[in-house]
């Protein structure tokens, strides 16, 4: 009996945007917690630069670009990294006990 081969490369456990969720090192699961929380700072302090640049354009008062980084997006990427982390070590310590 032959595979199909959409079935070929099938992991068990879920995924996450096609990313098989079993199977993690402490390496991967570490990386993939500080990169989550580094592209939702990144992504979240450009969004409130270009809100505050508008709403500069828009006849507003003059804006402190810091607040974006400082009030914006770094608490954004705290939030991020204290969920995160805690998930995806979770996930290596499972899968470290189911062996």
């Amino acid at each position: 009996m032959t595979a199909i081969p959409s079935q070929l490369g099938r992991q068990e456990g879920g995924t996450i945007f096609g990313f098989p969720l079993k199977g993690f090192g402490l390496v991967s699961s570490l990386l993939l917690s500080f990169s989550s929380a580094i592209l939702t700072f990144c992504v979240t302090t450009m969004v409130a630069i270009f809100v505050m640049l508008a709403m500069r354009l828009a006849g507003g008062r003059a804006v402190d670009f810091a607040v974006s980084y400082r009030d914006i997006g770094f608490p954004a990427a705290v939030v991020v990294l204290a969920i995160a982390l805690p998930f995806f070590l979770t996930l290596w310590v499972r899968a470290k006990f189911a062996k």
